[in-house]
């Protein structure tokens, strides 16, 4: 993916669903809240959580443009985090997701 954008294909709704794990120090520093409340800004749908690896996971669908605005977002993060690494892969659209929520930390 160049410059952190999805790659560019395009579905019938132009609704796209990405999965992100950002690593560095993402975790004690706001990170999920943060993110959760910037997803809720770009009208997102979707989850946040800890990972017991100390990386931060969340799954962020709507549309192309909010999703990059996340995606870019998550490579700075809150003043306190230090990202070093962001992935996103694209998904299959999730027609179960309903707001954007904190879920507990995982394995």
């Amino acid at each position: 993916m160049h410059a952190g954008r999805l790659p560019h294909y395009r579905s019938m709704s132009d609704t796209v669903c990405l999965h992100l794990h950002i690593s560095g120090r993402v975790q004690g520093v706001g990170f999920r809240a943060s993110l959760q409340d910037t997803a809720r800004t770009l009208q997102l749908l979707g989850w946040v959580r800890n990972r017991h690896n100390g990386q931060v996971e969340a799954l962020v669908q709507g549309s192309r443009p909010a999703v990059d605005a996340l995606h870019d977002w998550c490579r700075r993060g809150p003043p306190m985090a230090h990202v070093a690494a962001v992935t996103g892969a694209p998904r299959a659209l999730d027609h179960s997701l309903s707001g954007f929520r904190c879920l507990p930390t995982a394995p």
